[in-house]
């Protein structure tokens, strides 16, 4: 389908190489629902945007390769990867600076404005909710179980917290970019860390620190609107599960009250629709939060847990705010 969309479109906010949207596309594509899928990275080479105002309010079209959406017919947007805004490469680091942060306040302020869209979820509260500390503040304030934890660049607090809660582990605040020198991406993973081990590279940035849950399983829960998909995760070797996804089994399993309870509550503190959530199992049956990632992945479940789930998207585009 080319040209412009005669029907409200749904418009898929994502990088290129990006499976979980891949498979809510192609859900929408099946039922008929235009679909529009747009990488801000994609800005301003493959990417035009004509936004204007006035005391109507905003109107104009957004241009991909492939498509044209009217600002003012996007029913839904579904926000999941972008891309960071880039500059064209011919320009010094300065001017290139200047342009990436004109097209963040101005291509990411329309797409953060579109009058009569209903945003899975809106990108300022993704950013909101991607900041740890809010994240377990906030579960703990809806009634969800969060184990002990420290943020701290202080070496001697943080030694002390790893004795008393023993064992702990450290975990990134922030997954970002980092290139090794033999130009590989890295990935900094969970790791256990005993006290002898937090040396004076604490204090250069904040670290956190977290008593290992003595758990039996992992959960994932995946939430959409009012519905709630929780699965159990058996058969990792290590503390951090991503590591051994081919070790991995995937039970769908039912969620006890109280988490459903505090989960939404969660998500209604963050003004959030969709979140991906992390527990581990504990021994006596409770549910520990990790964190919530407000635009986390699911497609490398098997497809049988993975369609519940992208119907649910799917619906939640299509028919925006309405509820199970």
């Amino acid at each position: 389908m080319r040209g412009r969309a005669a029907e409200p479109s749904v418009l898929v906010i994502t990088c290129l190489d990006d499976a979980t949207a891949d498979v809510v596309i192609e859900e929408l594509n099946r039922r008929g629902v235009p679909v529009v899928r747009l990488d801000p990275g994609d800005f301003p080479e493959h990417v035009t945007a004509n936004a204007s105002f006035d005391c109507s309010g905003m109107g104009g079209t957004m241009r991909t390769q492939t498509r044209t959406v009217e600002l003012g017919a996007v029913r839904s947007v579904y926000w999941r990867r972008p891309s960071p805004y880039t500059a064209a490469p011919d320009l010094d680091e300065q001017d290139g600076r200047w342009c990436v942060d004109q097209a963040r306040y101005g291509l990411g302020g329309i797409l953060a404005a579109l009058p009569h869209a209903h945003y899975v979820n809106h990108p300022w509260r993704n950013r909101d909710a991607e900041y740890k500390p809010a994240q377990l503040a906030t579960a703990a304030r809806c009634g969800l179980h969060v184990p002990p934890t420290l943020i701290t660049n202080d070496p001697v607090q943080a030694r002390q917290f790893a004795t008393e809660y023993a064992p702990v582990l450290y975990k990134p605040l922030w997954n970002s970019d980092y290139i090794g020198p033999d130009e590989r991406a890295r990935t900094v993973w969970i790791e256990d860390v005993a006290p002898q081990a937090i040396d004076a590279g604490v204090s250069r940035t904040a670290h956190l620190f977290q008593q290992r849950v003595r758990k039996t399983a992992d959960i994932r829960m995946t939430v959409v609107a009012d519905q709630q998909f929780a699965v159990r995760i058996d058969g990792s070797p290590g503390v951090d599960w991503r590591r051994h996804y081919d070790a991995l089994t995937y039970t769908p399993i039912e969620t006890p009250p109280d988490v459903i309870k505090g989960v939404h509550a969660y998500l209604d503190a963050f003004g959030l629709i969709y979140g991906a959530f992390d527990f581990g199992l504990g021994a006596d049956g409770r549910w520990w939060l990790y964190e919530c990632n407000p635009n986390g992945q699911w497609a490398w479940f098997p497809d049988a847990i993975c369609q519940p789930i992208t119907t649910a998207l799917a619906d939640e585009l299509q028919h925006p705010g309405e509820r199970a």
